[in-house]
């Protein structure tokens, strides 16, 4: 089986998961031109679904699209995009306020994650799942952690890094915060699967829009960046406001 064989395989995969939770796609365009970044994210309770992503300069943040209904905004509302210099940032929580201030301060990706936990919201421990482009870093193309509670304990936390050297064009590699829907949820298992990218900043978003389960999906954001100019679009997608 090639490599786009199984990427369209676990398109379908994910196409047939009811709850994937928040995710995370890196990779490159198939004309290799743009390196793409690819985060949306789901919910079951009124909480989590009374969101938005809006745009803010090279930053995304999440804000509640419905400011009366709002319960708990600790772990719901936060930057999930956020660019330091060619550092292109992409989280599921307030971690990327701990990575950008490592890498302004000299640090790394690594050891600003490794200052951080999966969430504290027992008795899912949601794992902290987080992506990195940075353009000046040759010898990396991207790369993508998760930190989960180890089997589900929370006394452990499990660190996983992926480092991806080389990008390969039509392909992206995918992570998401639970292996599917369950009480609790689980955690995602494995390593981040390859998946299809396109060329189009669109394709890439109506494609990944559709392929989430269209109860529980709230917001969708790609970014595909330019790595020989520097510069990079954007196109988010919100449920409550008709996308």
């Amino acid at each position: 089986m090639s490599l786009l064989e199984l990427a369209g395989q676990n398109m379908e995969k994910l196409k047939a998961n009811p709850y994937p939770g928040r995710g995370i796609v890196l990779g490159q365009s198939p004309d290799g031109k743009s390196l793409v970044q690819i985060y949306w994210i789901m919910g079951r309770s009124a909480n989590s679904r009374n969101r938005i992503f809006e745009a803010e300069g090279d930053s995304v943040k999440t804000k509640a699209f419905d400011e009366s209904k709002v319960e708990d905004p600790s772990l719901i509302i936060y930057y999930p995009v956020r660019v330091f210099k060619n550092a292109h940032i992409v989280t599921n929580g307030d971690q990327t306020d701990t990575i950008y201030t490592h890498l302004s301060q000299g640090g790394t990706f690594e050891a600003a994650l490794d200052t951080r936990t999966f969430e504290p919201d027992a008795p899912n421990y949601t794992p902290r799942i987080s992506g990195l482009i940075d353009l000046d870093n040759p010898r990396v193309a991207y790369q993508l952690a998760i930190l989960k509670a180890v089997e589900g304990n929370p006394a452990g936390c499990q660190r996983n890094y992926y480092k991806y050297e080389t990008a390969i064009p039509g392909i992206g590699h995918c992570i998401h915060t639970y292996e599917n829907d369950g009480n609790p949820l689980p955690s995602f298992r494995g390593e981040p699967y390859p998946v299809p990218l396109f060329d189009s900043l669109e394709e890439n978003a109506r494609t990944y829009w559709a392929l989430l389960n269209s109860d529980n999906r709230i917001s969708l954001m790609v970014k595909m960046i330019d790595p020989v100019n520097r510069s990079s679009r954007q196109m988010i997608l919100n449920k409550h406001l008709g996308d």
